[in-house]
């Protein structure tokens, strides 16, 4: 299965970035290769890391710190609805 990852990543200070004190999960495979848009630059803010059947998402100011993840359907809806605008301001 081939993932495609096309989401705008935001800076640090951002908007709907994440902040190093907000909750996330603590489970996570420890093998994962994480990613991160080239759009996001020198601030940093998200990288996710696909499994076969999970997306993994984190901040990347805390690289050893937790991560959420998401089912396939999940992500592919957020995808979905990124792409047509549900979370514009």
């Amino acid at each position: 299965m081939t993932l495609l990852f096309q989401a705008r990543m935001r800076r640090p200070g951002d908007a709907g970035c994440l902040e190093e004190e907000e909750a996330l999960t603590e489970s996570e495979p420890a093998d994962l290769v994480w990613r991160k848009s080239t759009a996001s630059g020198g601030g940093n803010c998200v990288e996710v890391a696909f499994t076969e059947d999970a997306v993994h998402v984190r901040t990347s100011r805390q690289p050893s710190g937790p991560s959420l993840s998401f089912t396939i359907s999940e992500w592919n809806a957020f995808l979905t609805g990124a792409r047509n605008g549900e979370f514009d301001t």
